[in-house]
């Protein structure tokens, strides 16, 4: 009975969010509640697990969520995201459009949500189209794909934060940004390929391919943009920081100097030291920048921040409801090992990205259902759980379609329609998906 209370709220999750149209926070809020009602947990109690399930995981991951949309939106409006995507484009080359908008997106979508990421590179892409000659769709679901690996596998976007939050993986961040950067290649790669065999085979109307400005035009129009380092840093500096915590902490040694530099990789350490780096980018420093941009950031970060910590009140109640003592009782002998295990957070996070639409959602709910199987399944450490992460994004990944917004933003930039956007952005995002899943149980197969 307790399973089937726990599987009946996530079908009233999925219900209030994808037909009654109620924000994810609520619905998460509501589905901890019936949880902890239907389990027979005390009425007191029950508030009392949401309550240290929502201010538990903000503890852990509230500054770095906050932090990292920071840098995103400066990096949106400064112009540094234009110019590093200029940067990849000398380096790849204009001959081969598709694959600089694949690694641009790859890149951008690090700090910056895949949607801000598209549009902001929506200019780009076109003018690049019109200069090599090749079809928009083809070079929209490049960028779409290459923005959508990072977005759903990379920290510090806020989804794969939460998922790490979620299983108690807070403290490998190092490890996961690692193998997210690692395990996100071939997911671009696939996007890049189906871009080119099928989006070059698909034409929008003429009013769509001849707007927009000239590649030289849009780079004048951004007036002074920042240099190539300023533009790197805000992102390079955390994963940087974050790297060197990691190993001083695998060193096992003591003293002031490795506590200090345990201190500086903390990732909310790291983030704010990004942050103080985005300064650098700011034109001025006014109200405008200070306050108004950063007041932005803070606006995007608000609703993720309440997502999260409502998807960690599911997760406590869940925990405390007597469903980890249950599952730790069970025989997973049949699952053989990890790698097949893999399968269970990837399809959990894919039928919930498939009927819902939002990754995010899906990664905060599906690694919160998983996170009770772990200690049972013996799943501990930072490469173990770096991978359930990866898991977890690979199904939040699967699929995008019309429910997902960043569906709506891709069809709407590239002009393309609803039949032929399933044919290009939903099958790639399928592709990667799959992809993600077997490259994942791979890297299990061979680290684990």
């Amino acid at each position: 009975m307790l399973f089937a209370m726990i599987l009946i709220s996530v079908v009233l999750i999925v219900v209030l969010t994808a037909v009654f149209k109620v924000h994810p926070f609520l619905s998460l809020l509501a589905g901890a509640f019936f949880v902890g009602i239907t389990s027979g947990m005390p009425l007191l109690a029950v508030v009392e697990n949401v309550n240290d399930g929502f201010g538990g995981l903000m503890k852990s991951i509230g500054l770095v969520i906050v932090a990292g949309t920071i840098i995103g939106v400066i990096l949106e409006k400064s112009g540094a995201a234009f110019r590093m995507a200029e940067v990849v484009l000398r380096l790849i080359g204009e001959k081969r459009p598709q694959l600089a908008m694949s690694i641009i997106g790859y890149i951008v979508s690090i700090p910056v949500f895949c949607d801000s990421g598209f549009i902001i590179l929506s200019s780009l892409k076109k003018a690049l189209a019109k200069r090599a000659k090749v079809a928009i769709a083809s070079m929209s679901v490049a960028l779409a794909t290459g923005l959508y690996a990072t977005h759903t596998l990379v920290p510090p976007t806020p989804g794969p934060i939460a998922a790490a939050g979620n299983i108690g993986a807070e403290n490998y961040l190092g490890t996961i940004i690692l193998i997210g950067l690692i395990v996100a290649i071939p997911a671009v790669v696939v996007g890049y390929l189906w871009a080119v065999r099928v989006g070059s085979n698909i034409t929008v109307p003429e009013d769509v391919e001849e707007t927009g400005l000239e590649y030289d035009e849009i780079v004048k129009s951004f007036g002074q943009m920042p240099s190539t380092f300023k533009a790197f840093l805000p992102i390079v500096l955390p994963i940087v920081l974050i790297g060197i915590g990691s190993v001083s902490k695998l060193t096992m040694a003591e003293g002031g100097f490795n506590n200090f530099l345990q201190f500086l990789g903390a990732p909310s350490v790291a983030l704010l030291a990004g942050v103080l780096a985005s300064f650098l980018l700011l034109p001025k420093w006014n109200e405008e920048t200070m306050t108004s941009w950063i007041g932005e950031g803070l606006k995007e970060a608000a609703p993720i921040l309440l997502i999260t910590g409502a998807g960690g009140a599911f997760g406590k109640v869940i925990s405390n409801s007597g469903v980890a003592d249950l599952i730790g009782k069970m025989n997973f002998d049949s699952l053989a090992g990890g790698a097949l295990f893999l399968l269970v957070p990837f399809f959990i996070a894919a039928a919930l990205k498939t009927a819902q639409g939002s990754s995010t959602a899906a990664l905060v709910i599906a690694s919160t259902l998983v996170a009770p199987l772990l200690p049972a399944m013996g799943i501990e450490g930072a490469i173990p759980l770096a991978l359930v992460v990866m898991a977890v994004g690979a199904g939040a990944m699967t699929v995008s379609h019309v429910n997902d917004s960043f569906f709506w933003v891709v069809t709407q930039f590239s002009g393309m329609q609803v039949t032929e956007a399933y044919k290009a952005q939903t099958m790639a995002t399928l592709l990667q998906g799959v992809t993600t899943i077997v490259v994942t149980m791979i890297l299990w197969m061979v680290l684990v």
